[in-house]
């Protein structure tokens, strides 16, 4: 990449780096109904790169990292997956339940002080309300595939690099991590989410994963014209390990 190029990601990035959204403000945000980053249908990206992420392999275990009460859950389900997410809001994992007519249970995490886990047996999908950075393998074990749909986007820029060991200590072997970023200029809009340009993922992951850019489409919309955006592109991303140290 020419230094020119390096230089202005560099400066974008700065425009955000020192951007902190705390925990409550995103409990605020569920409690108020501010969710406009709720989609009420399935993902399109997820329904277009469902084969790419499956790779011919069925009842896998999905991870979702700040999952919301996303419909992509339920979607997976059905198919015969098992899905666990982890979110904040134990309101946004109640209404998931409810809005989809299913029961759940409600019981403390031991490993978590003050966490909660609901599940739904019939259709295998446990959601964890705590923390995503007090979330680890050793409370739910390892993944086969893993759905970021506004998690990187979403966390403080500051902690992506701990964001990304987090994630990669979560893949198992054959894990097949779908990523959705977005690019935007950041000095129209302080976000969340926030800008995370293709350089910045392959300087998360390229240490120990593959990083495939799937596709690259234009996504502006009302809404992000509403923040002051005259662009804005979504990239969606396949990361896997290069080797299974990476998972130790």
């Amino acid at each position: 990449m020419p230094v020119s190029a390096q230089v202005n990601i560099s400066r974008m990035l700065g425009q955000q780096a020192e951007r902190v959204m705390a925990l409550g403000e995103w409990e605020e945000r569920w409690q108020q109904d501010r969710i406009g980053f709720h989609q009420p249908t399935v993902h399109r990206m997820l329904e277009k790169n469902l084969d790419k992420v499956l790779n011919g392999r069925t009842g896998v275990r999905f991870f979702f990292p700040l999952c919301g009460k996303a419909i992509d859950m339920k979607w997976l389900a059905d198919q015969g997956h098992s899905v666990v997410g982890v979110e904040i809001s134990e309101k946004g994992i109640q209404q998931f339940f409810e809005e989809n007519n299913m029961t759940f249970s409600e019981e403390p995490v031991p490993e978590i002080p003050g966490a909660k886990v609901f599940r739904n047996p019939e259709k295998n999908i446990s959601l964890y309300q705590c923390d995503l950075f007090q979330f680890s393998s050793s409370i739910a074990g390892r993944f086969g595939a893993i759905w970021d749909r506004g998690s990187l986007v979403a966390i403080n820029p500051k902690d992506r690099e701990k964001y990304a060991a987090l994630i990669v200590s979560l893949m198992d072997n054959d894990c097949r991590y779908l990523l959705d970023t977005f690019l935007y200029n950041p000095d129209q809009y302080r976000g969340p989410p926030f800008f995370v340009p293709d350089e910045q993922v392959r300087s998360l992951f390229g240490s120990s994963c593959n990083v495939e850019l799937l596709q690259s489409v234009d996504a502006l919309t009302d809404r992000q014209r509403d923040w002051g955006l005259d662009s804005f592109m979504e990239n969606i991303h396949l990361i896997t390990l290069k080797n299974s140290s990476a998972t130790k």
